[in-house]
């Protein structure tokens, strides 16, 4: 037999060696991989019964492994589906929160509205009899722009308010005056002299301003709630990029084509992800925790000065306190009209007496007793409500920042903190050894595990900022007692540049979110804008595209 040279020694003996181990590779079994792989509901055919060779995978690691082509596409799919689902888990409890907290204060308030009118119609029919019914329209119309106040809004309420002390001076002036004939040119002359006169006393004033308060800041607040729900409804309807999928499928199914399917992603890698995948969410913090901070005011005033329920249980004594107060004084405010309009004509004698029979006025308002008041309103009190959402508000803060957080808490999408170096880091069972990012776009240059564009303005998150921007506009105003509907709630005289100068709107009822296409700040872009004086957190190629948004939202809410 002819002797082997060396190369041929050493080539066979690497051949022999490398057998055995080819025939390992060969027969490992894949059976816990296709058993959870069919039971997600996938076709069993797609997987192989031993590991084969992995030069077909696009994005989990190479080399001998439990997948196939088609079980890497359909994991993507898969790993898609379940981080939409983790996060919507976390905004569904949130948005729920507030949607129950707006029904029940929508609930209260209208309510509340009804059972005030209930309560003064009773009153007065007792009261006054026929010559109230008679004049009832006057009080209906009152609460009908009240409901319309808070449901439309586009009621000016201190002008409604004087429109019905003008209208009931006209009706007390002729009850009280009954011998005379007035024109309507002549009662327009006595309404002139209701300031200088005050006929009904202080309580128009003090009405006024309880009434004007109350509602600014009820209906505000509801509005708030509203918004609150719909932007976290809308925010949260993610939609993953292609680079964001990547990530999502290496993270959570890769480990199973390597047979380590009950490993667990390394938190900290979990984390990296997320932060990429919910960059354009985690831009929405500063916004939303001054949205958070304004609605906290505005409960506040709900709670004290501004307490709509406070002002409206007692509003019939009240109203009947000034019909008293001008029947008390009615000679004197009478001749104080003759004097300034001129004398009236006298009715004949003989509709005089069915005039005075007809239009007698002495009926005095007996004291109301509280225990007749109707059953509070939606069987609850502004106070127990507003102590409620404000613990709500509070842990609804800082959301958006501890949003990736708290999906990777999901025990069924990372392994916990403790667990560092048992878990999967994307390549293999060991440590993660890559630091965590920061959160929103800006941070997400240097993210090691997903590629995010930073370069592009997301109008669809940005609809969302303005939203709120504009609504915590309104709420500083409902603060301080203004009615946002009739004045510029624009922020430029308070040097805090967070107002909209324009109304709140509804929020786009579709938008198709997406994980990475948002107005990215760099760090010297953000520094070079704020040196500009433009808005805080806003891009100069991005005022274009705001003022569109607030123009829009303008003509939308008037």
């Amino acid at each position: 037999m002819a002797r082997l040279g060396l190369p041929a020694l050493l080539c066979t003996l690497v051949a022999l060696s490398a057998a055995p181990l080819a025939a390992e590779h060969k027969s490992k079994s894949c059976s816990e991989v296709l058993r959870l792989y069919v039971s997600k509901g996938f076709n069993k055919n797609d997987a192989p019964a031993y590991e084969i060779n992995g030069d077909h995978l696009k994005i989990c690691p190479q080399g001998y492994t439990c997948c196939s082509q088609e079980m890497e596409e359909k994991y993507s799919l898969q790993s898609k589906d379940d981080f939409k689902s983790v996060v919507s888990e976390q905004c569904n409890h949130l948005q729920n929160v507030f949607a129950s907290r707006y029904k029940k204060f929508d609930e209260f308030f209208k309510e509340l509205l009804e059972n005030a009118e209930k309560s003064l119609n009773d009153m007065f029919v007792k009261t006054y009899g026929r010559l109230y019914m008679q004049n009832s329209e006057l009080f209906k119309d009152l609460f009908v722009e009240l409901k319309r106040y808070y449901v439309v809004g586009n009621v000016n309420l201190e002008e409604m308010l004087n429109d019905f002390w003008a209208r009931l001076l006209e009706r007390m002036f002729r009850l009280v005056n009954s011998q005379y004939h007035f024109t309507d040119e002549y009662l327009e002359c006595v309404s002139k002299y209701t300031e200088q006169l005050k006929p009904f006393g202080d309580v128009p004033r003090k009405l006024k301003l309880q009434v004007t308060r109350a509602f600014v800041a009820a209906r505000t607040f509801a509005q708030g709630l509203a918004v609150a729900r719909d932007v976290v409804s809308k925010v949260c309807a993610v939609n993953p990029t292609a680079q964001c999928t990547h990530a999502l499928l290496k993270m959570t199914y890769c480990s199973h084509c390597r047979g380590l399917v009950s490993v667990k992603p390394c938190y900290n890698y979990c984390s990296n992800i997320m932060r990429g995948c919910l960059a354009n969410q985690g831009d929405l913090d500063s916004e939303w925790n001054n949205f958070i901070d304004a609605m906290l005011m505005v409960a506040e005033r709900l709670e004290g000065p501004f307490n709509i329920e406070s002002v409206m249980d007692p509003i019939d004594v009240k109203i009947s306190d000034a019909i008293m107060n001008m029947q008390e004084n009615s000679v004197q405010v009478s001749q104080k009209v003759f004097q300034g309009c001129g004398p009236p004509k006298h009715l004949p004698a003989g509709r005089i007496s069915r005039s005075i029979s007809e239009g007698a006025f002495s009926a005095r308002f007996r004291p109301y007793h509280p225990e007749e008041r109707p059953t509070t309103a939606a069987g609850t009190s502004l106070d127990r409500l507003v102590t409620d959402v404000k613990e709500k508000l509070k842990q609804a803060k800082k959301f958006w920042s501890s949003l990736p957080s708290n999906v990777c808490n999901d025990e069924r999408m990372a392994a916990g903190n403790s667990n560092e170096d048992d878990c999967w880091n994307g390549e293999g069972k060991s440590r993660y050894l890559f630091a965590v990012t920061g959160n929103g776009l800006a941070n997400q240059g240097n993210n090691p595990e997903v590629q995010v564009d930073t370069s592009k303005p997301d109008i669809l998150i940005l609809r969302q900022i303005m939203a709120l921007r504009v609504m915590t506009s309104k709420m500083k105003n409902a603060y301080n007692g203004n009615d946002v509907d009739f004045i510029d709630i624009s922020d430029e005289n308070s040097g805090e540049g967070s107002g909209s100068g324009c109304e709140y709107q509804h929020c786009p009822s579709e938008f198709e979110n997406t994980a990475t296409d948002h107005a990215g700040k760099t760090a010297n872009e953000k520094k070079s804008a704020d040196n500009a004086g433009a808005c805080p957190g806003v891009q100069p190629y991005l005022l274009p595209v705001l003022c569109i948004l607030f123009l829009a939202m303008q003509r939308e809410w008037r």
